[in-house]
């Protein structure tokens, strides 16, 4: 694989500056991620503030039973006794349960998580461990319940999973029966280009997919499958042996809220006030976490000394909530901005992997984390790719067109190499055309209008009607030369769908097993012994 570094248009400015420019913005975040003295000073935090988390063997326990389940490798085991001693530090990362692993992307952090966690453990000569933090709590469904591959006619099938009617309840929680799952199942086996792997594939998806009674179950699985043997830690935000565990931290969350919310509400004005949109909704009042009441889960807010729901379906004290903590911890679970907390508390945190989306978000917490006696970890970009089929590269060469061409002007590039192919110049030659037609045509309508005035109207119709004769055929003219050129043209198309399907960047989109089922499933592993270092920079990997 030939690998060169080049630019991927940003998705937020705030996080563009992170990583770019982090001087503009360091006092929304903690610690520079490319200053060696960050890492230091963070390691040495950590050292002195084991105290703050969760019992680190009980927490290593819990994780045991669910890899498992799920991911039952030697090298997880490993990992774990690892995480339950005292001087072990983590590499964390997460994202939703996808569908099938859902887009590129989270392959791209699970492997940004397991590079850092070799390359810090190198550094620092002493043991780091990947985990990933699997997001089964969240209840937007809609978002995870899909993936993309390219069908040989080059257009991008969607397969989606569908799931019974339901509470609003956590991914984790929503049930998915063998219909479903097989549904989802033969559009994948459709949809993937018949080759050798393609057999073994589905029968890892339908081994998966059998086995598990949930999306999140499937994800773990299959991530366990790709990336169990690196020792990458899983978990489920949802699990309930983990909830349990967290119930200190809770408490702190509730009996702090107020201040929590000041903290928020504060970071958000700075955010704004730098004339950076916000990421995450900070609303007056919020708790900024879930209660889950008859399998639906409410998000919190806080009025006249009691903590609802915008419905008012549920209202309690804040001595009632905590009662109810204690009892059902299984009830409650964290937001977009108490998760980071959530995760500081569990884990020695050295860095933590997101998303541009997630860097900008986090912005929100800083003062947050102090509130609760924590302190933001560094925060590390995941790594981005975009993959060039060998081919692909030979039609880019071909036309002389360049990966920043197809990011942002890949329309105009194809029209200008149509238009140069031809003598006959069909823009330049049809607007001649209609020049000399309206410069004739012009004075007739005003002699016509001596004669009768009625005649105008009737004029200006029947000009109206050459003008679109005209652009028909043009629009003929330029499917013929499309036509001529048809097979060069769906090799420009394909250029465009591989690289930027749905107009967004490959990594957002497609799916893993596409590619797995083109180069084999041991590809994975050389994708990750290609990009063999960690980099901020946007890489295209040339397959």
């Amino acid at each position: 694989m030939n690998v060169v570094s080049d630019s991927l248009k940003s998705g937020s400015a705030l996080a563009d500056d992170y990583i770019n420019r982090f001087s503009e913005v360091q006092p929304l975040y903690g610690e520079d991620f490319r200053d060696e003295a960050s890492w230091l000073k963070r390691v040495e935090w950590l050292d002195q503030s084991e105290s703050v988390r969760v019992n680190r063997g009980e927490l290593a326990e819990v994780l045991r039973r669910y890899n498992s389940r799920h991911n039952d490798h030697q090298a997880v085991h490993n990992a774990l006794d690892l995480l339950g001693k005292e001087g072990t530090l983590a590499v964390v990362g997460g994202q939703q349960s996808g569908l099938f692993t859902g887009s590129l992307l989270v392959i791209y952090k699970a492997m940004t998580i397991i590079q850092s966690a070799q390359e810090a453990a190198k550094k620092f000569n002493r043991p780091v461990v990947p985990v990933f933090w699997i997001a089964g709590e969240d209840h937007d469904f809609d978002e995870v319940n899909h993936t993309y591959v390219m069908t040989p006619e080059l257009k991008v099938a969607k397969i989606k999973m569908e799931a019974k009617p339901g509470p609003r309840s956590s991914v984790s929680a929503i049930p998915i029966g063998p219909n479903e799952w097989k549904q989802s199942f033969d559009q994948l086996g459709r949809w993937l280009p018949d080759s050798e792997n393609k057999p073994e594939i589905l029968k890892w998806i339908h081994e998966a997919s059998e086995q598990s009674d949930n999306l999140s179950d499937a994800f773990a699985k299959l991530l366990g499958r790709l990336f169990g043997e690196y020792g990458l830690i899983l978990l489920d935000s949802a699990d309930p042996e983990l909830r349990k565990l967290e119930v200190p931290v809770f408490e702190k969350m509730i009996e702090r809220n107020d201040g929590l919310e000041q903290a928020y509400q504060q970071a958000a004005a700075c955010i704004t006030g730098k004339g950076y949109s916000l990421q995450a909704e900070v609303a007056a009042g919020g708790a900024n976490l879930f209660y889950i009441y008859e399998g639906n889960r409410l998000l919190l807010y806080k009025q006249d000394g009691k903590f609802t729901d915008r419905k008012g379906i549920v209202s309690l004290s804040q001595s009632e909530l905590l009662e109810q903590l204690r009892t059902h911890p299984e009830r409650f679970s964290n937001n977009v901005l108490t998760r980071p907390m959530m995760q500081e508390s569990l884990f020695p945190v050295l860095c933590t992997v997101l998303g541009q989306g997630e860097i900008s978000y986090w912005a929100i917490t800083k003062q947050a984390f102090e509130i609760l006696g924590l302190r933001m970890p560094i925060l590390l970009p995941r790594m981005s790719f975009t993959l060039i089929e060998g081919a692909l590269q030979k039609y880019m060469d071909k036309f002389g067109v360049t990966f920043q061409d197809v990011q942002h002007r890949f329309a105009e590039a194809r029209q200008q190499w149509l238009s140069s192919q031809e003598e006959f110049h069909i823009e330049p030659k049809f607007a001649e055309t209609r020049r000399a037609f309206e410069q004739l045509y012009e004075p007739l309508i005003r002699e016509l209008g001596t004669i009768q005035s009625g005649l105008i109207p009737l004029s200006e119709k029947n000009k109206g009607k050459i003008l679109e004769q005209i652009s028909y055929l043009e629009r003929k003219t330029r499917e013929a030369v499309e036509k001529k050129h048809e097979a060069e043209l769906r090799q420009w198309d394909r250029i465009g769908v591989s690289l930027f399907p749905l107009g967004k960047p490959q990594e957002r989109v497609f799916n893993i097993f596409y590619y797995l089922n083109r180069y084999g499933l041991e590809w994975i592993h050389d994708l990750i012994r290609t990009s063999d270092h960690f980099t901020a920079e946007h890489r295209i990997i040339e397959c």
